[in-house]
């Protein structure tokens, strides 16, 4: 049986995908700082619950060790992230952002990654196939941001592509560090759930389906990569 955890599982994309995980035969352990939340998820869902802040050591450890003392860990999830919003659903741009704004975003996008990813190693080297697979964005690309030709061209925030590429980053060196592993960053897609507002163009079924995917992996499978669901994107 494959274990897996999903930060930030108790609602979008991510609750999708534990409850594609769970029909796929998967032990699912929801990822939530709000346990009644995260605990209403899992039973929904035939998963199990454990709470975990990716921004809080404490929670994590909590958590790391409750897996440990279930049976382990096969596959790591890193779903869990945030997008700052303004009045009228507007984010901040190049003008107006805030080192505290910047902070506030790496806080749960890049260092929520890194802390949770060091507390689970452990647990992730024990396994015959480990798999991670860290949410990015399609605004993590620096081509395609670069690019007047693309739609992500002209989206004017600074905070939250810059926090995906450093994910991008974090996805490029754990993949060389741990060669045994498959660890790989995904894009959703422009998903409609609550970090932009519900803005979004795809449903979260949709959302979910590259993460599913790339959850599911063989140890013959791509590390080190950056995929949507029609493969490989630029850096």
């Amino acid at each position: 049986m494959t274990t897996t955890l999903i930060t930030g599982a108790n609602k979008g994309i991510g609750r999708e995908t534990a409850r594609r995980l769970v029909a796929a035969g998967h032990t699912v352990y929801v990822g939530a700082r709000d346990a009644e939340r995260g605990r209403r998820a899992a039973e929904e869902l035939g998963a199990r619950f454990v709470l975990l802040d990716v921004t809080d050591d404490a929670t994590v450890d909590a958590a790391a060790k409750t897996i440990e003392a279930d049976g382990g860990l096969d596959v790591l999830v890193n779903n869990a992230g945030i997008e700052t919003r303004l009045e009228g659903n507007a984010v901040p741009t190049a003008e107006t952002v805030t080192a505290d704004q910047m902070r506030n975003t790496f806080e749960t996008n890049v260092f929520g990654v890194v802390r949770v990813l060091h507390a689970f190693l452990p647990l992730l080297r024990r396994s015959a196939a480990p798999v991670v697979v860290n949410v990015s964005s399609g605004l993590a690309s620096l081509t395609n941001l670069s690019d007047p030709g693309h739609p992500a061209h002209f989206y004017p925030g600074i905070a939250y592509p810059t926090s995906k590429t450093a994910v991008n980053m974090l996805t490029v060196q754990y993949a060389k560090a741990f060669p045994a592993m498959r660890i790989n960053a995904v894009e959703p897609g422009f998903t409609k759930t609550d970090l932009n507002g519900n803005t979004g163009i795809q449903t979260v079924e949709e959302g979910a389906e590259i993460i599913v995917r790339m959850a599911q992996i063989g140890p013959d499978g791509p590390t080190g990569g950056y995929f949507d669901i029609n493969g490989p994107l630029p850096w």
